[in-house]
């Protein structure tokens, strides 16, 4: 992945004292209404290691589930938010890939965006949670709920075809160009299978050294050439891919942009990206975010369509 200083804006809180914290939050939830600001103040201030410590005071000392208690005192977005912060990073990236896939039709940009902006490594620990979790291999799931060269891409990357060494090699990063030009602009047709191979294949060093190559070879950056050969979701997985390879941060900082674009707020993905990333580089999407559209992420949060405490969340982990 693109090499950068990442910046959370979660951090462990310095003063942590579980028990301290799990009986606040019982209390909160205790007796007539409840005391939303608590539970904010409480979870979005902590990591989700202090977060899980929190949960098992709750399940041995106070014999409760932390999530259940607060999907019975809570609801809608803030909900969603809340209990989000309560689950294990990769339990909750597996809960939205289940969803995503359950029921009539595929969310596909869901499964993109989880799948095609994460390394090897990252991508082995969801695939092994996911079996855990659901008793059945991600491959197989997704192999059921996809098709065409969308399912033979993701299916690459679930497999863990992905080169995991850091090695680069620019001869054959220049060949590489060469046979991606040959299949898509240097041709009449295109070979779309070409691109997903290699873009899948390759790790994240040698991708970045690919795509200066063919600015050389084609004259035109990788994305455009996509953008030219292909379309649809196959186009949407590539270029996150691509996008991902070259700024991480940058990527996320579009798709929170387009979740908030538009008719309506995609709120799932808002609050997947924002609780997802909030301890690995929110910090640094937030400057991206501001670098494109001129105007912060938290700006942009507070004229949408999101209120009272499910906003106050979101911008508490924001900020």
């Amino acid at each position: 992945m693109a090499n950068y200083s990442k910046k959370p804006t979660v951090y462990p809180a310095s003063y942590f004292n579980a028990s301290e914290d799990a009986e606040m939050l019982r209390a909160a939830m205790k007796g007539l209404g409840t005391d939303e600001d608590i539970i904010i103040n409480i979870l979005t201030t902590k990591s989700n290691a202090q977060r899980q410590e929190i949960a098992k005071y709750f399940s041995e000392v106070l014999e409760r589930d932390l999530v259940e208690d607060l999907k019975g005192e809570l609801g809608g977005h803030f909900e969603e938010v809340v209990t989000g912060l309560c689950l294990e990073p990769n339990v909750y990236l597996c809960r939205h890939l289940n969803k995503s896939m359950e029921g009539m039709g595929t969310e596909d940009l869901t499964l993109i965006e989880i799948l095609c902006s994460r390394n090897a490594n990252e991508i082995q620990e969801l695939v092994e949670t996911y079996e855990n979790l659901y008793g059945r291999p991600l491959a197989e799931h997704m192999c059921s709920e996809t098709s065409g060269d969308l399912r033979r891409l993701l299916t690459l990357i679930v497999t863990g075809a992905r080169d995991k060494s850091n090695e680069m090699d620019r001869s054959r990063a220049r060949e590489q160009a060469e046979e991606l030009y040959a299949s898509g602009e240097g041709k009449l047709g295109t070979e779309e299978s070409v691109f997903g191979k290699i873009l899948a294949h390759e790790n994240y060093d040698q991708l970045q050294a690919i795509f200066d190559e063919y600015k050389d070879v084609s004259g035109n950056t990788i994305e455009q050439a996509l953008k030219h050969e292909l379309d649809g979701d196959y186009l949407e997985a590539l270029l996150a891919i691509v996008e991902s390879v070259q700024s991480t941060p940058n990527y996320f900082a579009k798709r929170l942009h387009e979740a908030m674009s538009g008719m309506g707020t995609d709120d799932a993905t808002l609050i997947r990206i924002i609780i997802n990333r909030s301890e690995i580089d929110l910090g640094n999407i937030k400057e991206e975010f501001e670098r494109i559209y001129d105007k912060t992420l938290s700006s942009y949060l507070c004229q949408g369509e999101t209120t009272g405490n499910y906003k106050k969340a979101l911008l508490a982990l924001i900020n």
